[in-house]
């Protein structure tokens, strides 16, 4: 089996239609397209996922079916993880580092997690009244998780996008509490707690591999910062009460991040919403 598996050649069915990033962010069914918000200047905003908005049965839909994409490409990054590394201290590939075989122990058990999620998000989805295919895919998780640096795959992966997990699972939690769907609350919630544990196994790692190289730790987290500001969604992803994607600092916290680092976080998405709206003027 080939070692960095490219995604252009990842196994999908006919349902599925793979788009750019461009493309995705584009789709006024998605967060993108929730309005609710109008500056002094006219331009048009965004606003907190709440059942009363007319898009909201279209924009929760979608975002369920990006959560089941996502988690598709979660298992197969966390697979490809346990493969790509060697435990020797002499690899096959000079190009590809070795990595602690407990690594490889903490993606292998995420794997579990990530199939149970499709399973989960597959049930929830007929439940929500979408199916495989209604919404497109895109591949940046899968490709995140390509990086031959197995520390910017932990933050890259398993600190930015499934921290951005963490927040969205948390946002549609509360979304079915507030409309009273105690099945999607249930489901999202238990989700959850299996993201806290991934994004918790990334900063445990990143810290561990990089301790004695803090020039390779800073290198990691710049890559954090800009896929964390490029998946803010032009900052609807943020601290501010009105925000579709809230930013869930306490599960944050559980995970491993400061204080610091989850303000550093809103900060990107407020900078990555005035740019957006800066577009529009």
């Amino acid at each position: 089996m080939r070692k960095i598996f490219p995604a252009e050649e990842l196994a999908r069915d006919s349902r599925f239609s793979r788009i750019s990033n461009e493309e995705r962010f584009q789709d006024p069914r998605g967060q993108r397209g929730i309005g609710g918000r109008t500056d002094e200047k006219g331009r048009r905003g965004q606003a907190r996922l709440t059942p009363d908005l007319p898009e909201a049965p279209d924009a929760a839909r979608s975002l369920m079916h990006g959560i089941f994409v996502g988690e598709i490409q979660a298992l197969e990054g966390a697979g490809r993880t346990c493969w790509d590394f060697e435990t020797a201290t002499r690899s096959g590939d000079a190009a590809i580092e070795a990595v602690p075989f407990e690594l490889k122990l903490d993606m292998a058990r995420q794997c579990w997690d990530e199939a149970r999620h499709c399973e989960i998000s597959v049930k929830l989805s007929e439940w929500m009244g979408t199916e495989i295919g209604e919404f497109t895919e895109n591949p940046f998780l899968y490709q995140a998780a390509c990086n031959p640096d197995p520390v910017l795959r932990l933050t890259g992966v398993n600190r930015a996008l499934e921290g951005l997990a963490i927040d969205v699972f948390n946002t549609m939690r509360d979304f079915g509490d507030v409309a009273g769907d105690p099945v999607l609350e249930f489901c999202e919630d238990w989700m959850l707690a299996d993201e806290v544990t991934h994004v918790k196994m990334g900063s445990d790692w990143l810290r561990r591999l990089t301790e004695s190289d803090p020039e390779r730790r800073t290198r990691a987290l710049e890559f954090q910062r800009i896929v964390d500001k490029l998946f803010s969604f032009g900052g609807a992803r943020g601290d501010e009460e009105d925000s579709p994607l809230r930013l869930a600092r306490r599960f944050r916290e559980l995970a491993g991040f400061t204080e610091t680092e989850v303000d550093e976080i809103a900060a990107l998405s407020r900078e990555a919403r005035d740019e957006m709206l800066a577009q529009q003027s």
